[in-house]
């Protein structure tokens, strides 16, 4: 007699992005015919940087399930709508919930579970802070609910191992990347540089890819450029409230510099291709570090060598593949920049590293099935 499949409900805000929900399809191709994976999504979120209604994909493994989501400004009082109880009330062998375990939405998924229902959670957090009630009391009540949970990087496993979380069986599994997607294209790359009028040779391109806000340390890297003596270009992708401050950096540097938002998810190859390096100059603040640093390993996946700072999960992610820098050191920024601006040689050879490091480490099959077997693991226990 064929055992019955498994039915494993994945639920997280963020796969209302089409490539986020890589998690559940891989998942499901893992799975087999083992496990059965639906992921549930908002219909529409607010995100950190363009509004974004549920994006269907052709091909995808894993059924998708979208209901409301209401507050999605405030990730902390997030919930979702109607049809989450009533979904969480099937019957299911596994619900792993990407969502904070101290966060409204968090809590909404631990209380609409059903007793007997294996549950996960998956948590960024990297600073051990203490809530304020409600959220201390939903921390609580997801601790004690939970069969288990995942960190998603070293930091989050230090930051939480004594909150409690110590006495459920945890993994640490980082996000991955899609190596199909994101991959070396220097046609592509020319193709960008040409749309942004950079046709034919020029210095080197510095990237930074994400928000533009001064925790991701956009001011030290414009400073960092001013310093330079070695010729460069650079390509600002993303948005944020420093938008306005960078773009009139950018006219003050003329032809030199280029500032992009409103690039869709699947169109950032294109733009991480159009760079000769990746800058993730992080910095540390009282309330955030960088939880994990996605840019880094599309970068590594389209063999583009990285410098990153020593904030939060950086260096972990980092390891070998690339050069970490303190975060507020900007005379090693200089001397980090200047060392890879220079050698064509160095670049290629650390981007190899990167390149090596996203398809062993990253890669979502690799990741969904390291999921699947801590799963099955805890069933077992």
């Amino acid at each position: 007699m064929t055992p019955r499949r498994r039915r494993l409900l994945t639920i997280a805000h963020s796969y209302c992005v089409a490539l986020n929900r890589r998690l559940a399809h891989e998942m499901a191709r893992a799975g087999g015919d083992r496990w059965e994976v639906t992921a549930l999504a908002p219909r529409f979120f607010h995100g950190d940087l363009r509004p974004i209604r549920v994006e269907p994909q052709s091909g995808e493994l894993c059924r998708l399930v979208a209901v409301p989501a209401h507050l999605s400004r405030l990730p902390q009082l997030f919930f979702y709508g109607r049809g989450l109880r009533a979904l969480l009330r099937e019957r299911w062998d596994f619900v792993h919930c990407w969502e904070e375990p101290f966060a409204i939405g968090g809590g909404q998924v631990a209380w609409s579970c059903t007793p007997a229902t294996p549950l996960v959670f998956y948590t960024f957090q990297n600073i051990a802070k203490r809530y304020p009630f409600p959220f201390s009391a939903i921390e609580r009540m997801c601790i004690e609910r939970c069969i288990g949970w995942i960190a998603s990087g070293e930091a989050v496993a230090q930051a939480q191992s004594g909150r409690g979380w110590n006495r459920k069986p945890y993994r640490v599994m980082p996000l991955g990347v899609d190596v199909e997607l994101f991959r070396p294209d220097p046609a592509a790359g020319r193709a960008t540089r040409e749309r942004l009028g950079w046709g034919g040779e020029g210095p080197p391109v510095v990237g930074f890819l994400g928000r533009f806000v001064e925790a991701k340390g956009v001011d030290l890297l414009m400073r960092t450029l001013e310093d330079l003596g070695t010729p460069w270009r650079a390509l600002f992708v993303g948005g944020g409230p420093m938008e306005p401050a960078l773009r009139a950096w950018a006219q003050r540097h003329g032809d030199r510099v280029r500032v992009v938002g409103g690039v869709a998810h699947d169109a950032v190859p294109a733009y991480l291709n159009a760079m000769e390096l990746l800058c993730a100059p992080s910095r540390t603040t009282p309330t955030w570090r960088e939880q994990f640093g996605r840019m880094l390993i599309e970068a590594f996946a389209c063999g583009v060598p990285v410098i990153g700072s020593d904030s939060g999960e950086i260096p972990y992610v980092v390891a070998d593949a690339g050069l970490v820098v303190g975060e507020r050191d900007e005379a090693g920024w200089r001397r980090a920049l200047e060392e890879l601006l220079q050698s064509p040689a160095r670049r290629a050879e650390l981007g190899a590293r990167g390149r090596e490091r996203a398809h062993a480490v990253y890669a979502w099959p690799i990741i969904a099935s390291r999921h699947l077997e801590f799963f099955a693991e805890l069933l077992a226990a």
